[in-house]
């Protein structure tokens, strides 16, 4: 008889792609301010907001035990150091993106990413690929190829995403840390140079933070917890639910940037764009085909 999932871990992964998945409409209304703006407070924002829940859910010792670890480990040092920086590179991109009305390509990026993540298994740490796995691939290479093709431009902001957090995936699989402890690593690494960046922001008039725009203030605070929450909600389903139904839900965040791209605000989806959607959802249908 099949093991019933718990209710609990399947509602986290809805909730965690689903916030994921409407993080494009927030970023929109933010549009006044630069990306690097938006990253600087999320950054700051998400590290409070963090430390805050870290001493609400009583975790200060198993947080002082991983982070003693790193600091005793000067390679352990290097990949919270790298880790920090593909995920900066992965914020800013990201909400660049999305503010420079390319949600649609946001969207490719994490379909492809998975697929990514199988390239770099085979350049990166050796692992062999079956035929079919291949197949997935070249599938979708040729969906990416045929959007240069057609338009004549190299998708970079769809595999920049895709790389950069592969490779974060990566080093955090080699770093060992809890989702809450690592990103408060990450975000601690990077604060200070966000407060020197924000502070010159303030001095030079350039900042939209502040009481003269109590909205677009009360969202760059609110960038704390729509970066956390997702990532509490994630590490309680990554703790319920086998990797296969995680594996499934995903596609729920891409695809709700696309619709919100596409209908909400009325980004070109052309017939190009369907023949390499189409290409890449063929390629994840085959890759997880068993």
């Amino acid at each position: 008889m099949m093991k019933s999932l718990p209710t609990r871990g399947i509602l986290s992964a809805f909730g965690a792609y689903l916030l994921w998945g409407l993080l494009p409409i927030y970023w929109k209304l933010l549009k006044r301010a630069s990306a690097l703006e938006i990253l600087s407070h999320r950054v700051l924002w998400s590290l409070l907001f963090l430390l805050i829940l870290l001493c609400i859910t009583r975790r200060i010792g198993l947080f002082r035990l991983e982070t003693q670890s790193v600091l005793t480990q000067p390679r352990k040092m290097l990949d919270v150091l790298a880790t920090a920086s593909l995920i900066s590179v992965n914020w800013l991109v990201y909400i660049w993106a999305v503010n420079d009305n390319r949600i649609v390509e946001t969207s490719l990026g994490y379909y492809i990413n998975p697929l990514v993540n199988v390239l770099i298994g085979v350049l990166l740490l050796k692992e062999k690929l079956s035929r079919q796995q291949y197949f997935a691939v070249f599938l979708a290479a040729c969906g990416v190829l045929n959007l240069v093709l057609h338009f004549g431009s190299f998708p970079w902001v769809a595999l920049s995403l895709a790389i950069s957090f592969s490779l974060y995936g990566l080093c955090k699989k080699k770093l060992g840390l809890g989702a809450t402890t690592g990103i408060i690593l990450e975000t601690g690494l990077l604060a200070p140079l966000t407060l020197i960046y924000l502070t010159w922001l303030h001095f030079t008039g350039n900042s939209i933070f502040g009481p003269g725009m109590p909205f677009e203030t009360s969202l760059l605070v609110g960038a704390g917890i729509v970066t956390a929450l997702p990532l509490v909600l994630f590490a309680n389903a990554a703790n319920q639910l086998p990797l296969s139904m995680l594996g499934f839900i995903q596609y729920l965040s891409p695809t709700i940037a696309l619709l919100s791209g596409v209908f909400l605000y009325h980004e070109p989806f052309t017939t190009a764009h369907a023949v390499s959607f189409g290409l890449i959802w063929l390629a994840l249908l085959v890759y997880s085909r068993k």
